[in-house]
């Protein structure tokens, strides 16, 4: 496996890198986070930032190049790796997993006609958030609960989604759904309709999440069949274990920092044996995050099956994910827990993204399953 980028998979992350981290400074997020003028923090979203990366291009990097508005440029599902790993190191308050990965990617990759276009001419501008609604009370995301009516007609959807990623904010949702027949679909929903009712939530790194309930709302058919949610869904968790890659990545490049200028009797704690061993754990753990999540997104790019490789992904990203921010935690002692200090921040964007789309118990089912079936 080639592990060098190509120029412009290099490109576009050093650029969302760059972007993502003049917006996210700790002060700009720590005031977004908890206002000084005695307001209510609202949803954790910079919009001012959001509109930078409209600007920069960096939204309508990976939206096919054929768009009428002009604003895709058609780069790969590698290249869209490397955006969210840039939001991952710097915890940016943007919904870009969501919109790019989630919502725009079914939709550039699976959907045909005005919609589409008109959709993700609107991310490309900056003008929408999109996202995808998997999660349901005690379901499964391949055998939806939601249910569609008159989906070659007028198609209506009822039901329940939980825990959706920037479903507070989001203007549409990819929704998975189960049609009469008893075949399964994905489509979008406007969210702003009057027919769906939104709950917020209050998350573990206080994303705006939300829960939909939808009674009897128009929707568009983005594509029918197993095959279709599977497409989505391999997507997803591929590019949020990218998102955990750079989460995790930053949180010990921080550590390593923080341990080399923090000195004990005279020497940095970093010189201690038992500190030395901590990190090193974490850094095996980081590599082995980094390069399961990149077979995934190579071997998906690639048109190669990859269903295994995914699992392997989210399960080394969930498990390992979870040792590392730990071991930052502990390695900062009680700067850790400082809420003006940085670390926290990857710490709980982990923990969310840990259970997001399913933890470690989820990813060896369905690797148990590839096994048993020979196809892993």
């Amino acid at each position: 496996m080639d592990f060098a980028y190509d120029e412009s998979e290099q490109a576009i992350g050093d650029l969302a890198l760059q972007v993502l981290t003049d917006g996210s400074d700790p002060a700009q997020l720590r005031e977004l986070e908890r206002p000084t003028d005695g307001t209510a923090p609202g949803p954790r979203f910079d919009r001012a930032l959001w509109a930078t990366l409209a600007d920069t291009g960096i939204l309508g990097a990976c939206l096919p190049d054929d768009l009428p508005g002009g604003g895709g440029a058609g780069l790969g599902l590698v290249a869209l790796g490397r955006i969210c790993e840039a939001q991952g190191a710097t915890a940016a308050a943007v919904p870009l997993w969501e919109t790019m990965a989630l919502g725009a990617l079914p939709l550039a990759g699976l959907a045909e006609g005005e919609a589409r276009d008109r959709w993700l001419d609107r991310v490309a501008a900056g003008d929408a958030v999109l996202t995808a609604a998997w999660h349901e009370d005690g379901g499964e995301p391949d055998a939806p609960g939601c249910a569609l009516t008159g989906r070659d007609e007028a198609p209506l959807i009822s039901g329940s989604k939980v825990a959706v990623p920037a479903g507070w904010i989001a203007d549409a949702a990819v929704v998975p759904v189960t049609a009469e027949d008893g075949g399964v679909a994905l489509v979008l929903v406007e969210l702003d309709h009057p027919s769906v009712t939104r709950t917020s939530l209050q998350t573990t790194a206080a994303s705006p999440d939300a829960n939909l309930d939808f009674a009897d709302t128009p929707a568009e058919l983005i594509a029918s069949g197993d095959e279709a949610l599977t497409w989505a869904w391999q997507r997803a968790l591929a590019t949020q274990c990218a998102l955990i890659t750079g989460g995790v990545a930053q949180a010990m490049a921080v550590t390593a920092q923080y341990t080399k200028d923090r000195k004990q009797f005279d020497q940095p704690i970093a010189a201690f044996q038992a500190v030395a061993h901590r990190a090193a754990d974490a850094f095996v753990d980081t590599e082995g995050i980094r390069l399961t999540a990149a077979q995934a997104l190579w071997r998906l790019e690639a048109g190669m099956p990859a269903a295994a490789e995914v699992a392997i992904a989210k399960y080394w990203a969930a498990d390992a994910g979870q040792r590392v921010v730990h071991a930052a935690m502990h390695l900062h002692g009680g700067m850790g827990v400082d809420r003006d200090y940085p670390v926290h921040r990857y710490f709980l964007q982990m923990k969310e993204h840990e259970l997001q789309l399913g933890g470690t118990s989820r990813s060896l089912v369905a690797l148990g399953k590839l096994i048993a079936a020979g196809e892993a």
